[in-house]
C-alpha cells in the first residue's frame, strides 16, 4: 500500500478515542453536557412527573384521615302540598234536629278551608270536612365523633407513613430516570464514535481495494487478494449499517428520557466522588440510605397501623348529635312547630358476624408480608450493588487492557504493512491487522462508556444518585411543600396549583 493510505489509516488509528467522543451530531457553539442532560431529565421526564403527581395524591390521605374527627353537618329542606278529607258518623232524633238548625247557616256560606252538608233520611244527619295545607320546613343536623376506638389517630399515622413511603418511591424513580439519562447519553456518544470508526474503516478499505486492483493489473498480486479486499470492504459496509441503526436507537432513547434531540454532546465523566472506597462501606451505605429499603419499611409501619385501625372497630364509640328543625302547616294552615335536640350516643359492638375479626387477622398477615418485603428489598439492593461494583471494576481493568491492545495493534499493523511491502506478508495479513486494530478501538470505546455508566450505577445502588447529591443546577422539587399545603385543609375543591 502507498504512503498515502498508510498515513490515512494511521490518522484513523492514532486519532484516538478522545476525538471520537467529541464527534458532534450537528454543528453548534455550546455543547450539551452530561450534567445539563440530567437536569433536563429531572425537570421534564414524564415518568418522574407522573410519580410526583402520585405522591401529591397520596398526600390527600392525611386530610381524609383527619376528617374522621371532624363534624358532619347536613342541612335539609322540603316543601309540598297535602290534601285530606274526613267524615263523621250521622246523628239521630232531637240531636239530628239541633244539628240541622246549626248547620243551615254553614251550608249557606261554606268556609274556604272546608265544607259541610246535611242529608239523609229517617232523622240522620252526616258531617264531612276537607283540609288543604302546604307543609314545608327546614332543618340542620350536626354529628360529631367523640371516640371511635382510636381509629382516627391510627388512620392519621398510617396516612403519614404512606406519604413517607411514597416520597421514597419518588426518590427511587428519580434515581432510575437520572441513571437512564446518563446511560443513554453515553450510548449516543459510544454509537457516534463507533459509527465514525466504521465509516473511516470503509474509506481505508476502499483505498486498499483500489490499490490492490492496481497491483493485480500489473501482476503483483493474485485475484485472491482482490477478492479478500472486496470481502472485507463488504463486511465493513454492513458494519456501518449496523452502527447507524444502533445510533438511531440510542438517539430515540435519549429523546424519550431527556426530552430533546441530542445535538452536540460533550464527553461524559464518571462520578467517582459518589463511589465509596470499598464494597463493604458501599453495602453499609445502601442498607441505610437506599429508597427501596426505606419505602418497604414505611409500608411495614402502614400495615401495622392498619391492624390497629381494624381492631378499633371492636371498641366502643361515642358520638354527639344535634338537630334543629322548623316546620310550617303542621296539621292545619298557619300552624308552626320548632324542635331541637342534642343526643349523646354510646355504641358498644357485641358481635358483627365475625367479619371484623377476619379483617383483623388478614391485616396481621399483610403486616407479616410487608416485613418479609423489607428483607427482600435488602437482598435485591445488595445483589444489584455487588453486580454494579463488579461491572465498574471490570470496566476500569478493561480500559487499561484495551489501551494496551490498541497500542500493540498499531505497532503490529505498521509492521505487517512494512513486511507486505517487501513481500513477506499477504494482503489478508494486512486486512486482519486492520480489523484487529478496529476491534481494539471499538472495545476501548465500549470500556470507556462502561466506566462512566457503571459509576452512575454504583451511585444509584447505594441510593445517592439524586440531583441534590450530584449538585445539579436545577429547581429542586419539594414533596413536603404540597404536603404542608393540604394536610390541614378542611375544604376546597381546587388543588394548590389552582386547578
Amino acid at each position: 500500500m502507498t504512503g498515502q493510505v498508510l498515513r490515512r489509516f494511521r490518522g484513523f488509528a492514532v486519532g484516538g478515542l478522545g476525538a471520537a467522543w467529541l464527534v458532534a451530531l450537528s454543528s453548534g457553539v455550546s455543547a450539551e453536557t452530561l450534567e445539563s442532560a440530567l437536569a433536563r431529565a429531572y425537570g421534564g421526564n414524564p415518568t418522574l412527573n407522573a410519580q410526583r403527581a402520585s405522591v401529591r395524591a397520596t398526600d390527600e390521605n392525611v386530610p381524609r384521615a383527619k376528617s374522621l374527627s371532624r363534624p358532619r353537618i347536613n342541612a335539609t329542606a322540603d316543601a309540598g302540598a297535602a290534601y285530606s278529607e274526613s267524615s263523621a258518623p250521622g246523628l239521630e232524633g232531637e240531636a239530628a234536629t239541633a244539628a240541622l238548625r246549626s248547620l243551615n247557616s254553614a251550608n249557606n256560606a261554606t268556609a274556604a278551608g272546608g265544607a259541610g252538608g246535611v242529608g239523609g233520611t229517617g232523622g240522620r244527619v252526616g258531617r264531612s270536612s276537607v283540609s288543604r295545607t302546604l307543609p314545608r320546613g327546614f332543618g340542620v343536623q350536626v354529628d360529631q365523633t367523640l371516640f371511635n376506638g382510636f381509629r382516627t389517630e391510627n388512620s392519621i399515622r398510617q396516612a403519614e407513613s404512606q406519604v413517607l413511603g411514597a416520597r421514597e418511591t419518588l426518590r427511587n424513580t428519580e434515581q432510575d430516570v437520572l441513571f437512564q439519562a446518563a446511560q443513554f447519553y453515553m450510548n449516543v456518544l459510544r454509537d457516534t464514535a463507533r459509527l465514525s470508526l466504521q465509516r473511516n474503516n470503509v474509506e481505508v478499505l476502499e483505498e486498499q481495494l483500489r490499490q490492490t486492483r492496481d497491483r493485480f493489473n500489473v501482476g503483483e498480486v493474485t485475484r485472491t487478494d482482490v477478492a479478500q479486499a472486496e470481502s472485507r470492504l463488504a463486511l465493513a459496509r454492513s458494519q456501518v449499517s449496523v452502527a447507524e441503526s444502533d445510533l438511531r436507537t440510542s438517539i430515540a432513547q435519549f429523546r424519550q428520557i431527556i426530552g430533546v434531540e441530542p445535538r452536540q454532546l460533550a464527553p461524559g465523566r464518571p462520578v467517582d466522588r459518589l463511589v465509596p472506597g470499598s464494597i463493604d462501606s458501599a453495602i453499609a451505605i445502601a442498607m441505610d440510605e437506599h429508597p427501596n429499603i426505606k419505602s418497604a419499611m414505611h409500608a411495614v409501619d402502614a400495615a401495622e397501623l392498619q391492624v390497629k385501625v381494624t381492631e378499633g372497630e371492636l371498641l366502643p364509640s361515642v358520638t354527639l348529635s344535634g338537630a334543629a328543625s322548623q316546620r310550617y302547616d303542621t296539621g292545619q294552615q298557619g300552624a308552626e312547630a320548632f324542635s331541637a335536640q342534642l343526643v349523646a350516643r354510646l355504641t358498644v359492638p357485641i358481635y358483627e358476624g365475625g367479619e371484623v375479626y377476619a379483617r383483623a387477622r388478614q391485616a396481621k398477615e399483610i403486616a407479616g408480608q410487608r416485613r418479609i418485603d423489607v428483607e427482600t428489598a435488602r437482598d435485591a439492593v445488595r445483589a444489584t450493588l455487588i453486580q454494579s461494583w463488579g461491572q465498574l471494576e471490570a470496566a476500569k481493568a478493561q480500559i487499561i487492557a484495551t489501551q494496551a491492545q490498541v497500542q500493540a495493534a498499531e505497532i503490529a499493523l505498521n509492521g505487517v504493512r512494512e513486511e507486505a511491502r517487501v513481500g513477506q506478508r499477504t494482503t489478508l495479513d494486512v486486512l486482519n491487522a486492520q480489523q484487529e486494530l478496529l476491534n481494539a478501538r471499538v472495545n476501548l470505546i465500549i470500556a470507556q462508556r462502561d466506566r462512566v455508566v457503571f459509576s452512575y450505577a454504583v451511585a444509584r445502588s447505594i441510593g445517592r444518585l439524586t440531583t441534590r447529591v450530584l449538585g445539579l443546577n436545577v429547581a429542586q422539587y419539594s414533596a413536603k411543600q404540597h404536603f404542608d399545603q393540604v394536610k390541614d385543609l378542611w375544604g376546597g375543591l381546587r388543588i394548590p396549583d389552582g386547578r
